[in-house]
């Protein structure tokens, strides 16, 4: 069983806002059409995390599959079972990074909004928080679905 550990933000904004700029200016190289946006907890000030980066690679429909081609030659695919023709993801736990790639505009293309969504409500964040404060330490599939949860939630609103 994989557990979940917290941290706070604060504490890792700046080794994460490095990291985002050189993996920015790596991907702007490979898609030089894509929108790439730090994303998820170390995206919104005041939350707590896992402590790693998110970055949302945004593409055209007609990109979308050479751009997931051209990232499995860079990173490890994660969680295959949840990737959809708008959607798919990657990852490198050697420096707690991960890659969601969506289709612009396409039902999965979710992840900017959710962050400015927190960002402009400290009263979620605050939910949000209370939310992972319940999950440290326990089994990380179970803290997914309680996420998963709240943000469906979120996009009701």
């Amino acid at each position: 069983m994989e557990t979940v550990h917290f941290v706070k933000t604060e504490e890792v904004s700046e080794k994460v806002n490095a990291l985002f700029e050189t993996e920015k200016i790596k991907l702007s190289k490979l898609f030089p059409h894509a929108d790439i946006q730090h994303i998820g907890g170390t995206s919104v000030p005041g939350t707590i995390s896992k402590g790693d980066l998110d970055i949302n690679i945004r593409v055209a429909q007609a990109e979308f599959n050479t751009t997931i081609e051209k990232l499995k030659t860079i990173y490890e695919i994660n969680q295959p079972n949840n990737w959809t023709a708008g959607f798919a993801s990657f990852k490198d736990d050697s420096r707690d990074l991960g890659i969601q790639v969506t289709v612009i505009a396409s039902p999965d293309d979710c992840f900017i909004t959710q962050r400015d969504y927190l960002r402009e409500r400290p009263e979620k964040v605050v939910q949000l928080n209370q939310l992972k404060e319940r999950f440290e330490g326990k089994d990380m599939d179970e803290y997914r679905k309680e996420k998963g949860e709240f943000f469906e939630k979120l996009i009701k609103e």
